[in-house]
């Protein structure tokens, strides 16, 4: 097992797509062998195996890990099935990983979470409730934690059993460790909800944060008020968001230290479509994102179309090289048409590999 590079964060556009394209061609091809649902999904639309760019590659919808079986190992291979946290009455994603797979997905995310944690596991305050980790489903807040606290020690909830704040906690962790750089993990919406009543000097903090962007969005709260606000109440100035999914499990986007957007690591990169002609489109101009990894080999999720907007502020204009994006929301939802043959699975994707509902909000902007 090789270790993990020092920094993840070192390719200029152009190099990355050099670096990309061949190991991305590679995994294609490797899956259209070993997949067969994958194999007739690529036949249908004519996917030659002939690519010049990244974004020429053949992208499946992510919703598809929620209606079809899409593995490239033998089912004795498979080590573990990861599933995604669906809405009530949704299926969920089911994602196959065999040793090599599971293996590679904690050492890459240590890898890119490194950029901002440095290299040791620092005292890790979570601003959540430990209850959360004994829901016999796992949701994906619990999920969430979970990982994040892979990274760090001396775990200390700031929430207590029923979900209120238990401000005695924090202050005993801050006695602790106060003095020294320390991890903070939370949801966006928790962060917001709970990490700024504490009244606590937070400025030797690193803070990393996900989801529940759509409730602050009906606040009116963005991402500036966000890290102005924890700024100025809590003195917490290291503040990175991210962006993932299981269906791409170990590849996050990490938001540079200067707040600037998202950029990607250097074994992943994305794409904003033009939801009319799922052309790449320009920088500043919104679309649908689609998000490629070499990291997904047990299974053909190394070139994906979520269900996300956003849009491309730069290339290699900011504080880490590559796209610097942001996610601006949900696309529309549109229901999953069912496939069980290669015609069916053919006539739920557009061109490409594209869905064919129309992403009738991408120009709309948070």
């Amino acid at each position: 097992m090789t270790d993990p590079p020092v920094s993840v964060f070192t390719l200029g556009q152009a190099a990355r797509e050099a670096a990309l394209l061949p190991v991305l061609v590679e995994l294609t091809e490797h899956h259209r062998a070993a997949c067969p649902p994958y194999r007739r999904i690529l036949d249908a639309i004519g996917a030659t195996g002939r690519y010049r760019w990244v974004a020429e590659l053949p992208w499946l919808p992510v919703r598809m890990f929620k209606t079809h079986e899409l593995r490239s190992v033998p089912e004795e291979q498979v080590f573990r099935v990861l599933t995604s946290s669906g809405t009530t009455g949704q299926r969920p994603s089911r994602i196959h990983l065999d040793r090599a797979a599971a293996a590679a997905q904690p050492r890459m995310l240590a890898a890119t979470l490194r950029a901002v944690l440095g290299e040791r596991r620092l005292p890790m305050l979570i601003v959540d409730g430990r209850s959360v980790l004994r829901d016999p489903t796992l949701s994906a807040r619990g999920a969430g934690v979970l990982g994040m606290m892979n990274f760090g020690r001396d775990h200390t909830f700031a929430l207590d059993e029923h979900g209120r704040l238990d401000a005695e906690a924090a202050r005993g962790f801050l006695a602790r460790h106060g003095r020294e750089p320390y991890l903070i993990f939370g949801f966006t919406f928790m962060i917001w909800t709970y990490l700024r009543r504490l009244g606590l000097d937070l400025s030797q903090g690193v803070l990393i944060h996900s989801g529940g962007w759509k409730k602050l969005a009906e606040q009116a709260v963005g991402n500036a008020e966000f890290r102005g606000q924890l700024a100025q109440e809590c003195g917490l100035s290291r503040v990175h968001d991210f962006y993932g999914m299981v269906e791409q499990i170990g590849t996050i986007f990490l938001e540079g230290p200067d707040g600037g957007g998202l950029y990607c690591p250097d074994f992943a990169d994305v794409v904003i479509r033009d939801p009319e002609t799922w052309q790449e489109a320009p920088v500043g101009v919104p679309g649908v994102i689609e998000v490629v990894s070499t990291l997904p080999t047990s299974y053909p999720g190394h070139v994906l179309l979520t269900e996300d907007l956003g849009v491309v502020h730069g290339v290699d204009d900011g504080c880490w090289p590559g796209k610097r994006f942001s996610v601006l929301g949900r696309l529309p939802r549109a229901e999953a048409r069912g496939c069980s043959d290669t015609s069916k699975e053919a006539a739920a994707l557009g061109p490409h590999g594209g869905p064919r509902a129309k992403a009738d909000g991408g120009r709309r902007r948070r």
